[in-house]
């Protein structure tokens, strides 16, 4: 996360935006990170679906919730993003109302499936969540915010840039990810061990 910031600190100037590019370049590759955590998160939940492996249900889950936490966090990126490209803030932008809707429902979802002992029930949430998200997306209108402004510019160095940017944040999603899983692997080893250490009752002396 420290190597992703100061990457984004040194972001190359744009001869619209200035210096101001960094963070449009920052929130951009914020919310591609975010669809890529949640893309793996659905197609790896549809492999543990079909295969019934726990470890892949367990992968799922923590990829659906740092997808979610980058989707969240896109959030008051979006907004700076906007006051210094088009300085203000344009709330009723199709996209953004989109963005927020599938943070509250992305969230209150999480929040439900922490209640569900088996993780393949995140599986299936996370398919059903990425497979909704790409095509309302995809059909969202653009106003204000320009369709894929970096891939369709003539500056390569700019692009390349992005794309190392989007390497850094693809590093990022995969350390929260393993934070995630570690987390529930110890959550999981502690239930067992109390169940295990839990006096047995009913018995005769």
């Amino acid at each position: 996360m420290t190597a992703l910031a100061t990457f984004a600190a040194i972001s190359p100037a744009e001869k619209t935006l200035g210096a101001n590019a960094h963070i449009v370049y920052l929130h951009g590759v914020w919310v591609w990170a975010a669809l890529a955590s949640m893309s793996l998160a659905g197609l790896i939940g549809l492999a543990g679906l079909l295969s019934r492996r726990q470890a892949l249900h367990c992968w799922s889950r923590a990829l659906g919730r740092t997808g979610l936490f980058f989707w969240i966090t896109y959030l008051p990126l979006s907004m700076w993003a906007m006051q210094t490209s088009w300085n203000g803030l344009f709330l009723a932008e199709p996209r953004w109302r989109l963005a927020i809707t599938f943070a509250i429902a992305g969230l209150l979802l999480q929040l439900g499936l922490t209640l569900m002992v088996d993780p393949a029930w995140a599986s299936a949430a996370n398919l059903v969540y990425i497979s909704v998200l790409v095509p309302v997306l995809l059909n969202t209108q653009n106003v204000m915010h320009p369709p894929s402004p970096i891939l369709n510019s003539n500056a390569p160095r700019i692009q390349f840039y992005f794309a190392g940017l989007f390497l850094l944040a693809l590093l990022a999603v995969w350390q929260g990810a393993r934070w995630w899983l570690q987390l529930e692997c110890q959550a999981d080893g502690s239930h067992h061990n109390n169940r295990m250490a839990s006096p047995h009752t009913g018995m005769s002396h």
